[in-house]
């Protein structure tokens, strides 16, 4: 009887352990990139500048703020700007603390009301940068104490501001351009799905591979709406050296999920196309990462890049970055 019982269970299992293998299977063939599967939104999911259109809600203060990587990701212009704001907040702070601990306890200083705040705000600056000229000086201990407390101060906020350029300098960014739009053009005995890139910069990238998704919304057979994900197959998906303009080249055969897609159906599922770019900065030796996404609507149907070479030298191979964006309209196979 035990022995009828355990093979029953170990059929069962066997059952069970088969269905999980094939779901297993089934679900492999499919691509899940973290947004999930019910993400139906008529927005994108991935924005140009390549942050995810997500957004996050009742965070912790310190989560949400995220100094660190704001200050070292943030453009130049409004970084130094944020620098610039904390040194005049900061002098402006010890500037009032001097002048409310009274600036007659300050050699050099004026004492009429406003000089005696520009006063005590020059003497916050000397003070902070340890700059120290000599003509304005603290007297007695309770100015001395401040003084010597804000020289600290500088030491500290002047190494922290160093090491945050320095490490905006040593962070390889790649600067990838990327066509405006993606164009569904012939390619061969059939149609292509492409988009054309280039190096904006004269660094050199080595071992570039590119990984394109496919998203889209699809109707299950109850009616709902779910979001799935198709790894595109490229015709060239890596380069060992990346010099000139690339295009990369996803064929629509039989086995290709845009297999008999039309313009109509890709607006209506929602589709978005999903790049992934991993590269090696030469300069840096560091491996570097980039991400771009093409919507629906920014695919140009029966359209073929025009070439971006210059044929009127021949010493030396020209690109014309301005032709990256250009195309021609044509038929369709």
């Amino acid at each position: 009887m035990k022995k009828r019982i355990h093979s029953a269970e170990n059929r069962k299992n066997r059952n069970l352990g088969g269905r999980a293998s094939r779901l297993v299977e089934q679900e492999g063939n499919r691509q899940d990139l973290g947004f999930g599967t019910r993400a139906d939104t008529t927005s994108r999911l991935l924005n140009k500048d390549g942050s995810f259109n997500v957004r996050h809600i009742n965070q912790g203060f310190w989560n949400r703020l995220n100094i660190y990587p704001r200050l070292i990701t943030m453009p130049w212009l409004p970084f130094l700007g944020w620098i610039f704001a904390a040194y005049m907040v900061a002098n402006t702070f010890f500037a009032l603390i001097y002048v409310g601990v009274g600036v007659d306890n300050m050699m050099g200083a004026e004492n009429t009301q406003v000089s005696a705040f520009w006063s005590s705000f020059f003497f916050s600056a000397q003070t902070l940068t340890t700059v120290g000229y000599g003509h304005l000086a603290p007297r007695g201990f309770l100015m001395s104490s401040i003084a010597a407390f804000e020289s600290m101060l500088g030491l500290l906020s002047f190494a922290l501001a160093t090491g945050l350029l320095y490490a905006r300098f040593s962070r390889p960014t790649p600067h990838i351009r990327f066509s405006k739009v993606a164009v569904f053009a012939p390619y061969l005995d059939v149609n292509g799905w492409m988009f054309r890139i280039i190096n904006e910069r004269s660094n050199q990238l080595i071992d570039v591979e590119i990984e394109v998704s496919y998203s889209r919304m699809v109707t299950k057979p109850d009616g709902s709406r779910s979001r799935q994900y198709s790894i595109l197959k490229l015709e060239r998906n890596k380069v060992a050296f990346f010099p000139n303009n690339w295009t990369l080249v996803h064929a629509i055969t039989p086995d290709s999920p845009m297999h008999d897609c039309t313009e109509e159906q890709l607006m209506d599922s929602d589709a978005e196309f999903l790049i992934l770019l991993r590269a090696i900065d030469d300069t840096f030796s560091q491996m570097v990462h980039l991400r771009y996404s093409y919507r629906c609507d920014e695919v140009v149907w029966g359209a073929k890049f025009r070439p971006m070479f210059n044929g009127d030298t021949r010493t030396m191979v020209t690109v014309d970055l301005n032709k990256l964006d250009e195309y021609d309209l044509v038929p369709l196979n």
